[in-house]
């Protein structure tokens, strides 16, 4: 093994890092892992004008362009690279866990390529590469140790993701993430408890608990009911204002996790639930495991129990099979769920998904005037359900970076407890990670807008954290008893 010089030179700069992050919450969730692992070996934070030592990209492999995404940046990276003597490029993520030996074949520039599932082993593999002069690729089949166990760097002073469990065992015919990930590990009740209640102690307001299907936490230790018991107990500890979570699946969607919802305080009446498609054809070709009557019979309940929530979604356009019937029934739900909002996607061959084999792939043109009718649609629902929040009252966590006019328009961000967007007229004082109260004055399809005065300002730690610039860090959470139940 080579010498860091960075590590026993204490005349020597400590090497520099930058971490880019492609693709979905998990991702976003794993970089803040990489960025602590690096900090924890050494390595500081490259600043913003400049080169860093060591560049991370970690990597999506869902959309169709990931690829030509991924190799496309490399690419810009090489002649950075040949300036910057000693630099070091690594790739991991989902698409390094598909590729493996194929990146470095075709961008011979790169020094190491790991895994989804041996996300620990970056500075090792580094040095290593280093010490060898020659690229190192190593990729795990199963996970090696559960992503929590590792340091994190968080990214926000006020609000923190928090991992209850990795992988998937559902096996929609479009996805790649099952054979990225692995199947579905869970985190104990206690371990998950304890990292939150390590961020709350950093002055955390707000916890996201993330996982590939949420609601079907439980299912490593058979306990059907667990993740209804533990949105009850994470909402339990003193000083935490928002919880919320992502993503939940139909098809595990319960009503105990309803009720948990709109009986917890600190719950958040925001869920966003995948609809994919409102064809039970399609549902049936993608393999989701519901159909059109289900899915709208759990909007109806959440509704019922919670008027207030607001509901967003996600929708594949052109699905292989994808009649003109098919898509006028996917518009006949997004009509009746009136969804907050959706993420809508035109359907790309995924290989070694099994419907990239299938037949009936539809030509780009039907696909895109498909997409067109849905986001037109979805945006008319979109401003007139945020019309309806017109007068309202909103209690935001103000944010930071969410509005990208704010400084022009004298405006400050935040979210509301439904998790809309707000830009609100700023006030002296005002700092990302406070709470403030507002009207809401106007309406846009994707934020909505404060004019007036604020009726309140709430100054918090997490503010005085964010004004200092420091971020919480978890060091890993090992525990001895883990238990459930409000703490001491």
């Amino acid at each position: 093994m080579g010498t860091d010089l960075s590590r026993t030179d204490p005349s020597a700069p400590a090497r520099t890092y930058r971490v880019r992050t492609y693709g979905c919450q998990m991702n976003v969730h794993d970089s803040e892992r990489l960025s602590g692992l690096l900090e924890a070996a050494g390595y500081t934070a490259a600043g913003e004008e400049d080169d860093a030592d060591v560049v991370v990209l970690n990597t999506c492999a869902v959309r169709e362009n990931a690829d030509n995404r991924l190799y496309g940046n490399l690419g810009h990276l090489r002649p950075v690279k040949d300036g910057h003597p000693g630099m070091q490029i690594a790739v991991g993520g989902c698409l390094a866990q598909k590729d493996r030996g194929e990146i470095v074949r075709r961008a011979p520039w790169v020094d190491v390529v790991f895994g989804t599932h041996n996300v620990g082993s970056l500075p090792a593999l580094l040095e290593r590469a280093r010490h060898n002069a020659e690229a190192q690729v190593e990729i795990a089949e199963s996970l090696e140790v559960f992503p929590s166990t590792l340091p994190a760097k968080r990214d926000s002073a006020y609000s923190g993701w928090v991992s209850i469990s990795v992988g998937c065992n559902n096996t929609c015919t479009f996805c790649i993430v099952p054979a990225l990930r692995g199947k579905e590990k869970d985190r104990r009740p206690g371990e998950i408890l304890a990292e939150v209640q390590a961020l709350v102690d950093q002055g955390v307001l707000e916890v996201t608990l993330l996982g590939q299907n949420v609601n079907a936490y439980g299912v490593e230790f058979r306990d059907r009911g667990a993740f209804a018991d533990l949105l009850r107990a994470t909402g339990r500890i003193e000083g935490l204002e928002r919880v919320r979570f992502t993503s939940p699946h139909p098809r595990e969607f319960t009503d105990d996790v309803i009720a948990a919802m709109a009986e917890t305080p600190a719950v958040c009446h925001q869920l966003h639930m995948p609809l994919q498609s409102g064809s039970d054809d399609v549902l049936r070709r993608m393999r989701r495991g519901y159909r059109q009557e289900r899915y709208l019979g759990i909007i109806d309940r959440v509704r019922a129990a919670m008027p207030d929530a607001a509901i967003t979604t996600d929708i594949i356009v052109g699905f292989p099979g994808e009649t003109e019937a098919d898509f006028e029934q996917t518009l006949d739900v997004v009509r009746q769920a009136r969804f907050a909002s959706a993420f809508t996607f035109q359907y790309s061959k995924r290989p070694g998904t099994p419907a990239a084999e299938m037949d009936d792939q539809l030509p780009k043109d039907v696909v895109q005037e498909r997409y067109l009718r849905l986001t037109a649609l979805q945006d008319e629902i979109s401003w007139a359900e945020n019309r309806a929040q017109i007068g309202r009252r909103v209690e935001l966590l103000v944010a930071a970076g969410e509005g990208s006019k704010d400084a022009a328009r004298g405006r400050l961000s935040g979210r509301a407890r439904d998790g809309r967007l707000v830009h609100f007229t700023a006030a002296d004082g005002v700092r990302p990670g406070d709470v403030v109260e507002t009207v809401v004055t106007q309406a846009a399809p994707h934020h909505l807008m404060a004019d007036g005065a604020l009726l309140s300002h709430r100054r918090t730690r997490a503010g005085d954290a964010a004004d200092a610039g420091t971020r919480p860090t978890t060091p890993g959470v090992l525990l001895g008893m883990p238990r459930i139940g409000a703490p001491a």
